[in-house]
């Protein structure tokens, strides 16, 4: 890849680790001016001085902030181009025992915070006439996934029909819009989750990859290239476009 992000303002929701940290990497590398956000400030800033980013502290909860973390971007940088809505939750929970407690934070994180950054990223670039993408970071678990998934997959579905519902509505503002259902995984988010939902040890990582058609889990840097690729204007017309990035061939069957 070559500056294919070169003179674009990105803002990358959920940015200060995992999948949200590559991207980060990758739009900055590819020329972008890049802000991030994370609830954690000292996590945030440290990220920030390695990196060159903007960290913009924001609990993605509150609707409020993910509208305003959308608005001090514009606000520090003039403008925004594309917008990455990377932050999610992955706590367990099955349909018999999740909590209306649990169920909400789901959605709150996986659901509300990408629609109203959304609505705020979209309402700016239509107020400027201007172009401009989006990419969600969903999973391919929105299919129906595990059943210790059930919240989760519930949020995840629901942004999946997001995503294409705002590509359709804003097809003609030219803001194309578009997902990224990943799969398994290798990142600190997995790392934690593995250990404290599954009991796993030190050696978790070669025990999946033995598991996974092509060896490996998937990486974050790979993800990261192919989400810049979708923000650029390299990816052309394509919009309302949700991509299943994983191993498994969903629909087929041994």
């Amino acid at each position: 890849m070559n500056q294919l992000l070169e003179d674009k303002v990105v803002l990358v929701n959920g940015g200060s680790q995992g999948v949200g940290a590559g991207i980060v990497r990758a739009a900055l590398r590819e020329g972008a001016t890049v802000a991030f956000t994370g609830r954690r400030t000292e996590l945030g800033e440290k990220f920030a001085a390695q990196t060159g980013a903007t960290f913009v502290r924001a609990d993605l909860t509150d609707p409020a902030q993910a509208r305003g973390s959308v608005e001090q971007v514009v606000a520090a940088h003039g403008r925004i181009d594309c917008l990455v809505n990377a932050a999610g939750l992955t706590s367990r929970g099955t349909l018999l025992d999740t909590t209306p407690e649990l169920f909400d934070a789901h959605v709150a994180i996986n659901l509300r915070a990408p629609f109203f950054a959304m609505q705020a990223a979209v309402q700016h670039l239509v107020d400027r006439g201007a172009p401009g993408t989006v990419v969600n970071i969903i999973t391919s678990s929105a299919h129906g996934g595990q059943s210790f998934l059930a919240p989760y997959v519930a949020a995840k579905a629901g942004l999946m029909g997001l995503t294409r519902n705002a590509a359709h509505a804003h097809r003609w503002d030219r803001v194309r819009i578009n997902g990224l259902n990943i799969g398994w995984t290798d990142t600190e988010g997995e790392e934690e989750t593995q250990r404290t939902f599954h009991g796993a040890g030190d050696d978790w990582r070669e025990k999946a990859a033995k598991t996974q058609p092509m060896g490996k889990l998937g990486q974050v840097d790979e993800i990261a290239d192919f989400v810049v690729f979708l923000l650029s204007d390299r990816s052309g017309v394509v919009t309302g476009s949700v991509i299943d990035w994983d191993q498994i061939v969903f629909g087929g069957l041994d």
